[in-house]
């Protein structure tokens, strides 16, 4: 007997999409990308216990993967978002989940495979420490196969999104992909594994992911219908060009994101190169804390904004320029205060982790403004015909390659490099709200967004001069300090700069937090 499965959206006529259903999902979204958070807390211990160039192997393998899986799952996670929602019943939502899962974790079974047997050649080509010399072979074999768990797990989640089921994500990455992962690494390491004991740990924690995330889906999708039926559908074409045109986006944003590590790695000799690789994961995830609101958002809008797109046009206008007002008061005043307070925070790390503070910097504020303005993407992506897509991404990357050898010529090696992703990825970011704006009359700017951002701007100068004096105070004082400066600066700005509605439609949390 089959489990439940919701009612297509065919029976009956869509429901109008409002800012209460963004925010609602982007604070589900928001717990489940904690997950981010466990990940910041854990890495110090990682350095701890291996050092920071072993470190760096793990984190530049990591990134690898990450890069990898963004090529070949061939957009499958983001094509979900546009056709699950517009299926038209259980039937199409299947036929859906069946592209993205042959389309998007065939090819990464393949590649594992082929690097698997690769390895020793590969190895040539990852700096590490003489001493870890004998490990990178066999860290290549076992560790590639994180990547088909890994795509996977991400289009698992994504099926689950586009069914605008926000939460479920929240025990799997919060508890099972993070938490457990934590958790046996600590274990493996006293049990004196070393190294290869965090391999193991992450390919564990990802296997129990896998698993729960197919419970899941089992919940939501007919699962029966993916072995049932013709296998190419006219809604499987649909997802299959929906990936590929999406590809090249999602491609170069993870470029910007993984690439560096990977690049300093092979640019720098020895052990130096598993540390600035190893530095510039530091500075990415201390930074991803911002980036997290933005990334909630965009899992959030995208679907939304593809239901809002069957009903009403306008309706994909008031989320839109709600999400640009909500994340700029969010985002401002966190990337500000984080930067103030970057010495403390690194030294978390271990003394060599202060080389990495420019580099911190200059990847907050730049995530800071990706984050305003770059949630026109995913609303772009919904609503726009495929050929707007590419444009912001590959301007970006052209320019942050054209910009990247000589500033890390002028600078040292990771700030230079640093600061030309940085600048790449913000104009790949703001691209897309001009092309909104242009071909679609999409425009988030209003009275209120000004408004908001007057007031924003002010609180973040307070906020700033606060974090900085605690800054100076010995890091077990200045942390916490920082840190209650931030969330006071977040309330008073969705407080005074947020309009009336806006913090209505946060509804009870917005209450409890006594916004309204």
């Amino acid at each position: 007997m089959s489990e439940p499965v919701p009612p297509s959206q065919a029976d009956s006529a869509p429901a109008a999409v409002t800012s209460r259903h963004v925010a609602k999902g982007v604070g589900t979204t928001l717990l489940s990308r904690l997950g981010a958070v466990i990940e910041i807390v854990a890495q110090p211990l990682y350095v701890w216990m291996f050092g920071l160039a072993s470190f760096g192997l793990y984190a530049v393998l990591w990134a690898a993967i990450n890069l990898l899986e963004n090529i070949f799952d061939l957009g499958m996670t983001s094509a979900m978002q546009r056709t699950v929602p517009q299926s038209a019943d259980d039937r199409e939502a299947a036929d859906a989940l069946r592209a993205a899962m042959l389309l998007g974790v065939g090819p990464c079974i393949i590649v594992a495979a082929v690097i698997m047997l690769a390895a020793e050649p590969l190895s040539v080509w990852v700096n590490v420490a003489a001493e870890d010399r004998h490990l990178v072979v066999p860290a290549i074999q076992l560790f590639v196969w994180a990547l088909p768990l890994w795509a996977f797990v991400e289009i698992a989640t994504s099926a689950l999104r586009a069914r605008h089921l926000f939460g479920p994500e929240i025990r799997l990455r919060l508890v099972w992909e993070m938490l457990i992962r934590l958790v046996l690494a600590v274990g493996f390491y006293l049990a004196g594994f070393g190294l290869t004991g965090l391999f193991y740990a992450h390919l564990l924690s990802l296997a129990i992911t896998a698993a729960l995330c197919l419970r899941l889906v089992a919940q939501h999708y007919r699962l029966g219908m993916l072995v049932t039926g013709p296998l190419v559908t006219p809604i499987f074409v649909e997802t299959m060009k929906a990936g590929l045109s999406i590809l090249p986006s999602n491609m170069i944003g993870r470029l910007f994101g993984d690439a560096p590590a990977v690049v300093l790695n092979i640019a720098i000799p020895g052990a130096a190169g598993a540390q600035a690789g190893a530095l510039f994961t530091i500075a990415r995830k201390v930074s991803s804390v911002v980036q997290l609101v933005r990334i909630a958002f965009v899992y959030v809008l995208a679907p939304l904004a593809s239901s809002a797109e069957r009903a009403d046009r306008a309706q994909v206008h008031d989320i839109y320029a709600y999400a640009v007002r909500l994340i700029l008061v969010i985002a401002l005043p966190l990337a500000a205060v984080l930067s103030a307070g970057s010495a403390p925070l690194l030294r978390l790390f271990g003394p060599d982790a202060i080389v990495a503070q420019g580099a911190m910097i200059i990847l907050l504020l730049a995530r800071a403004m990706e984050a305003v303005v770059g949630i026109s993407l995913p609303v772009l992506q919904v609503v726009a015909g495929f050929r707007h897509q590419l444009t912001a991404s590959i301007v970006g990357l052209i320019v942050a390659c054209l910009v990247g050898w000589p500033l890390m010529q002028a600078m040292n090696p990771l700030t230079g490099l640093t600061l030309a992703v940085s600048i790449g990825f913000v104009i790949a970011a703001a691209i897309p709200m001009i092309q909104l704006q242009v071909h679609e009359a999409l425009n988030p700017i209003g009275p209120e967004l000004g408004r908001a951002a007057v007031r924003t701007f002010i609180v973040t100068l307070v906020a700033l001069v606060l974090a900085l004096a605690a800054a100076r105070l010995p890091d077990a004082a200045a942390l916490p300090l920082v840190l209650i400066v931030g969330l006071g600066a977040i309330w008073v700005s969705a407080r005074l700069a947020l309009p009336l509605a806006d913090r209505e439609s946060l509804g009870k949390t917005g209450r409890k937090l006594r916004l309204v």
